[in-house]
């Protein structure tokens, strides 16, 4: 079995939207009471962790007594905050993140809830939820008649948008692709990616182009009393400006790892790790701008719907310094040289050279499995 994601835009009434944020804030609510108890347990077995991890933990029922209108927002989103705290629990035992912490009204405004004996339904341009009944929604593409239901997650956006995003399951086995074209893609701050075949993705750099803009705005703000009328039309003014900055980059990125994907039948990269590169280097604009994380996980599960596949090398590859003609590999290469040069006679653009290496170790991989 295998799950896809649908989103798509609601439009809720005023009532439905006054049940949605009080659903949001019941579910900050709730996951800040059991992360509250958690800390006490914590603190209290926080020299024997095995005695921690067997401790139980409390449930939203729990609080329903002591605040009843607990019991006015569907009692499945409450069931998934608890979730939602086990899991940051288990990642934070296991080393993948930090101790969880509490949420708060400027984080994210979401829940998620669970089809349960036939409480959402899909008809005609609305979705019957719990609790909220029918709202409006625009379908733009419809979901395949054997994908079934799973889950729904609700989210606010910062400029006041709802968006409903259906989780389904559907049988899905597709048959591994033999490997025939193969391309290496070497990460570049300005276009992206640079392919081993020569061609740029030319990214667009929106966020740096609209820096200006942005500037322009927040400094606008900076002079309006905060909480104001004409502070919050405002921050709503630049809040959409990041949005469609986010929605300019997520199209872009989409589009550009689809047509990979359907190009060709295995993909090479690098296995970077951003956030280092970001504060090593200091481009964190530059770096985070082009969204190379967002782009290798769209290239991923694109790649596997067709059964083909996505390698990751090992980031401490020497890509840039090996000649892809001979396979010397130079000692020293500065950044600021943007032609590789061996002592072979062999001149290329750097990043071209980088794409090539790591085809060449991709290939390689291929061949061992």
């Amino acid at each position: 079995m295998a799950n896809k994601a649908y989103q798509f835009r609601l439009y809720p009434t005023k009532e439905q939207e006054q049940l949605l944020t009080k659903t949001f804030g019941c579910v900050r609510f709730v996951y800040n009471k059991m992360l509250e108890e958690r800390i006490q347990m914590y603190e209290k077995f926080k020299d024997n962790k095995e005695s921690l991890k067997q401790q139980t933990f409390p449930t939203p029922a729990k609080y329903k007594k002591e605040f009843p209108w607990l019991k006015e927002v569907d009692s499945l989103a409450l069931a998934n905050a608890q979730l939602s705290l086990r899991k940051a629990f288990q990642n934070f035992f296991s080393g993948r993140a930090g101790f969880p912490k509490f949420k708060n009204r400027k984080a994210k405004q979401s829940y998620t809830t669970n089809v349960v004996n036939g409480n959402i339904k899909l008809s005609d341009g609305y979705i019957k939820l719990p609790k909220l009944k029918w709202i409006k929604l625009k379908q733009h593409r419809e979901i395949p008649a054997h994908h079934i239901i799973k889950a729904c997650t609700i989210t606010k956006t910062k400029t006041g948008k709802y968006y409903i995003s259906i989780l389904t399951e559907y049988e899905h086995q597709p048959a591994p692709k033999e490997v025939q074209t193969v391309v290496g893609l070497d990460f570049s701050m300005s276009t992206l990616y640079v392919d081993s075949e020569g061609k740029r993705a030319n990214y667009p750099r929106f966020y740096r182009k609209a820096l200006e803009t942005l500037a322009k705005e927040q400094r606008k703000l900076s002079r309006k009393k905060k909480g104001s009328n004409r502070w919050h039309k405002q921050r709503l003014k630049i809040a959409k400006l990041h949005e469609k900055i986010a929605n300019q980059r997520k199209d872009f990125l989409h589009k550009e790892s689809h047509k990979l994907a359907k190009r060709y039948d295995c993909v090479v990269i690098e296995d970077l790790n951003m956030n280092g590169m970001s504060q090593a280097l200091h481009f964190g604009q530059r770096v985070h701008d082009n969204g190379w994380g967002m782009f290798t996980t769209f290239l991923r599960y694109k790649l596997e719907e067709q059964g083909k596949k996505l390698i990751k090398i090992d980031k401490w590859f020497p890509s840039s310094k090996t000649c892809s003609c001979c396979g010397r590999v130079k000692e020293s290469l500065s950044l600021s040289e943007r032609t590789f040069r061996c002592e072979c006679g062999f001149e290329t653009d750097r990043d071209v050279n980088a794409a090539i290496n790591i085809k060449h170790e991709g290939i390689k991989q291929l061949s061992i499995v």
